[in-house]
């Protein structure tokens, strides 16, 4: 087929079929004809030529244009596609001045660029010698038709069109439809990829291997079979809303991946149902959810005369009703939230009742004591309510009864007695009174202020001196002690000598295979000090060195870096240097 033959509009006619079929730009249609037609001319004239073709967007005329670009004699590679600078003068000069436009700029220099931009650097000028066709037009304008040509210019002729046969019309095809695939995929990404975190109603078009197949307009979505609600089954043309989780640009296509478990899900349902949470009125902190079972979300109201819980329920529970309908009879807890984490805990354990709570910030745990006829309640069926209550909070909870409670306080609190009566020698009247007072070791007692002890009944200043001095006599034996096994493992003077270290702790360390002020150095703050791992998303506990002496993970972090200044690995002026250019955090709203 010779394209001179075919209708020439019949191009453009194609290319606006295509384009309304597929959604897309008709102009990237036309340049999938014009590269395939190119390919096809490349296959016919060789294909180290470097063939063009362009397609006039009114008439759909096609023009072959072969492009030679002007180099040194020297430097030719390749005489299809590169040209001496002489034989283009040559042709420049007596090419018809009918056909021949020259486009471009003249080269750039110093002089006449703002930028600093290298002299030998020019825009490219393009002669045509053939007549300039309506896309050739924005060229043509203001341009130099007196310029001779230089290296770097292009010569650009018409060559006479090409016969496509079968084969190079079936590859052209497959260019123009490979294209066209990718324009499609290209602009199914633009439209979905901002939709990311939205709700969006679709239909069940099959089912693939458990999953769900969904119809979404211009693509195809998938909901995959572990974010399904686990008891939903669908079929062929079945309504269905879900959240669209991802969004993802792939090679075969954008992949538009649903949930309907997500946490997230919930969230925008409510804010479908409920104005408030639609307007601001009413915020979700946060929502935890064990899909087609149970839910808790909680809520927060910036406007003192809207209740959030009783907003998202609604009248007569109209409004939760709605949520709980779509998430297939998902029981859902709303929980009032508030910033004081233990007061959030204890709503969020509804509906148990809680007697006690004892939080540790730094381990992120929470210690939670109910009565034993609430142990039940609170644990719910298969560890669902404190599962929950954990990950709406973001804390470790333990749950314990008040008789374990108290079992382990009296063990405490014989622990402690034990320890004051065998190391200061006392009666266990007296020592059961040290440890009634808050004395928990040694070091309370041995360096407290003298009146924190007076002020216990039975304790007379000279009682007093006499504990004092027995507690520092027995620190100062454990601490030779210490200092001997530790020096019997290895450890070295400088590491003895580091300040901020007992000899309790350079025998723990010396016991883990740090006896040096080298090997010190070499630590990790955590591994000093302790810290916790997510591990499949569970926090895991990493035990530290020196965490039995309450070493925070700043103060392990300020020695090592103090032994390494000391071994001259680290400069203290750079120190200096990067504390400065760490920027200080923004001051809250209020605040000076």
């Amino acid at each position: 087929m010779a394209i001179t033959s075919a209708n020439q509009l019949e191009l453009l006619q194609t290319a606006e079929a295509v384009a309304r079929e597929k959604m897309i730009d008709p102009v990237l249609v036309v340049e999938a004809m014009e590269e395939s037609l190119a390919r096809a001319a490349k296959s016919r004239y060789g294909a180290e030529m470097d063939i063009r073709v362009t397609i006039d967007r009114k008439t759909g005329r096609a023009t072959f244009t072969r492009v030679r670009t002007i180099t040194d004699e020297d430097e030719i590679e390749s005489l299809q596609s590169q040209i001496p600078a002489d034989e283009a003068a040559q042709i420049v000069k007596h090419a018809r001045p009918d056909v021949m436009v020259v486009s471009g700029v003249a080269p750039i220099t110093p002089e006449d660029d703002d930028q600093d931009t290298k002299p030998e650097t020019r825009r490219i000028r393009r002669f045509l010698l053939r007549k300039p066709t309506q896309n050739d037009q924005a060229l043509m304008e203001g341009v130099d038709q007196q310029t001779p040509p230089a290296e770097g210019d292009e010569i650009i002729d018409e060559v006479p069109p090409v016969e496509l046969g079968r084969i190079a019309a079936q590859s052209a095809k497959q260019v123009i439809l490979q294209k066209v695939r990718e324009a499609e995929r290209d602009r199914q990404y633009e439209e979905f990829k901002d939709r990311a975190g939205t709700i969006i109603n679709g239909t069940v078009k099959r089912e693939e291997y458990g999953n769900i197949i969904v119809d979404v307009g211009r693509g195809e979505a998938i909901l995959r079979r572990n974010d399904k609600i686990g008891r939903e089954s669908y079929r062929p043309g079945d309504r269905i809303r879900a959240y669209i989780k991802d969004v993802r640009r792939e090679t075969r296509g954008p992949q538009i991946f649903l949930s309907r478990t997500a946490p997230e899900f919930m969230a925008e349902l409510f804010k479908m149902e409920v104005p408030e949470i639609y307007d601001g009125i009413i915020e979700i902190k946060a929502v935890a959810r064990d899909p087609g079972s149970r839910a808790k979300i909680a809520v927060i109201s910036f406007d003192n005369s809207i209740d959030p819980v009783g907003a998202c329920v609604g009248m007569r529970g109209s409004r939760v009703q709605a949520v709980v309908n779509e998430l297939q009879g998902e029981k859902i807890d709303i929980i009032p939230w508030n910033e004081d984490q233990p007061t959030f805990l204890v709503n969020a354990l509804q509906p148990a009742e809680v007697s006690k709570v004892v939080l540790d910030e730094v381990a992120e745990r929470i210690e939670v004591v109910v009565p034993e006829e609430q142990l039940s309640l609170a644990i719910g069926r298969r560890g669902q309510n404190v599962r929950l209550a954990s990950q709406l909070t973001g804390l470790d909870i333990d749950i314990i009864t008040e008789a374990e409670d108290s079992e382990r306080r009296q063990k405490e609190f014989e622990e402690r007695t034990n320890l004051f009566m065998s190391t200061l020698d006392l009666d266990e009247f007296f020592a059961q009174l040290l440890v009634s007072e808050g004395f928990t070791n040694l070091e309370e007692v041995a360096y407290v202020e003298q009146d924190e002890l007076l002020s216990i009944d039975g304790i007379d200043d000279d009682t007093a001196k006499e504990l004092q001095a027995r507690a520092r006599d027995v620190l100062e034996a454990q601490a030779q002690a210490a200092l001997e096994e530790a020096r019997a493992l290895g450890a070295e003077q400088s590491l003895i000598d580091f300040e901020g270290l007992t000899p309790q702790m350079v025998k723990a360390l010396a016991e883990d295979g740090v006896k040096t002020l080298e090997d010190f150095a070499t630590c990790a703050d955590w591994e000093l000090a302790g810290g916790w791992t997510t591990v499949d998303g569970e926090r895991v506990k990493d035990d530290g060195v020196l965490e039995p002496f309450d070493v925070s993970l700043e103060e392990a972090q300020n020695m090592v870096m103090t032994a390494r200044v000391m071994l001259g690995w680290v400069d203290p002026e750079d120190m200096v240097a990067d504390a400065e250019e760490t920027p200080e955090p923004a001051a809250e709203e209020g605040e000076a």
